[in-house]
């Protein structure tokens, strides 16, 4: 029997994606590379691959033309409203095709968000693509990103703090925690234990420090349990990661981006993997950005693609 496609598709390509889908590519063995797609510019890919000196790494690999440059676009380190509308084309070329079962998976390259600002495209990170492309609300696709022997749902993401607290309740704050326990399971994890972060500090303190705990978090714990899940009272994320290594969980939910990104990227700052969950589309991505700084150089690491396409391909497990 054929073991499943996946699709790859390259990101900002004037970011390191590209660079990095060559590298990662190298390090997986033929019959791996064998079942991937390749989404995005070919004419980057050719480019980029003759820099390395990677152009083996072409030779029979599947790739669907797509988010093409016009000439002279393709400027390495440049945040460009084009790059940033050929990652969005790719990534949704990509997660349609896995839609129609042509593959089962999709892995995307690191975007720009600037870029794709200027592009005059609305989106806030790889869930809410997939949310828009399968015809589903933004609170129906959350980000899990795993790395350093974490993993952390997000139930709010790129958006002022301001605006994830006016919008945090009971139920997106439950779902995206039901979100992470369907991956968690997915992943091999029947069962997972989970902790919910705690909106302000100490999960408020009784209410000393406010009420929105009481009013958030502590009934999505308890509507939680109510469901069968494993699921403690909201407590400070500072409290439950500093004990982590004592009273491990399997499932952390941060109530705002840097409540989860800071710990992922504190312990495996080129290594975390971010997937966007809840949607019938499974798309994995890198825990970092397009690193237009280094972009173009030779000098980015494919760690973080690498074990994304893993997770994939392996099949998923952690």
């Amino acid at each position: 029997m054929n073991k499943p496609r996946v699709a790859l598709s390259l990101g900002d390509p004037n970011g390191v994606g590209p660079e990095i889908a060559l590298k990662a590519l190298a390090e997986l063995a033929p019959e791996a590379r064998e079942r991937l797609v390749v989404y995005g510019p070919g004419e980057v890919l050719r480019a980029t691959a003759q820099s390395l000196g990677l152009q083996g790494m072409l030779a029979g690999l599947k790739q669907v033309q797509v988010g093409g440059l016009p000439r002279g676009a393709h400027r390495p380190g440049r945040i460009d409203a084009v790059a940033g509308r050929s990652a969005v084309a790719s990534a949704s070329a990509a997660i349609q095709a896995c839609r129609a079962g042509e593959v089962q998976a999709v892995v995307a390259g690191p975007h720009h968000e600037t870029a794709i600002a200027q592009a005059g495209i609305a989106f806030s990170g790889y869930p809410s693509l997939v949310a828009s492309v399968c015809g589903l609300g933004e609170d129906e696709v959350f980000l899990l990103l795993m790395g350093g022997g974490l993993r952390i749902v997000h139930a709010t993401l790129h958006e002022s703090v301001e605006r994830a607290l006016s919008r945090l309740s009971p139920e997106l704050v439950a779902a995206a925690a039901r979100a992470g326990v369907r991956a968690c399971q997915r992943l091999g994890l029947p069962q997972p234990r989970v902790a919910l972060f705690g909106i302000n500090p100490h999960a408020s303190e009784g209410g000393l420090f406010g009420p929105h705990d009481a009013r958030c978090t502590v009934p999505a714990a308890r509507a939680l349990r109510e469901q069968g899940l494993d699921v403690g009272e909201p407590q400070g994320a500072d409290v439950l990661l500093a004990d982590h290594a004592r009273c491990p969980h399997d499932l952390y939910v941060a109530m705002f981006h840097d409540q989860g990104h800071i710990p992922i990227k504190l312990l495996a700052p080129q290594g975390a993997s971010a997937l966007s969950i809840g949607a019938e589309v499974l798309l994995a991505s890198t825990g970092h950005g397009s690193a237009m700084d280094i972009a173009g150089t030779g000098r980015a690491r494919p760690d973080a693609l690498l074990r994304s396409l893993r997770l994939v391909l392996d099949p998923l497990r952690d």
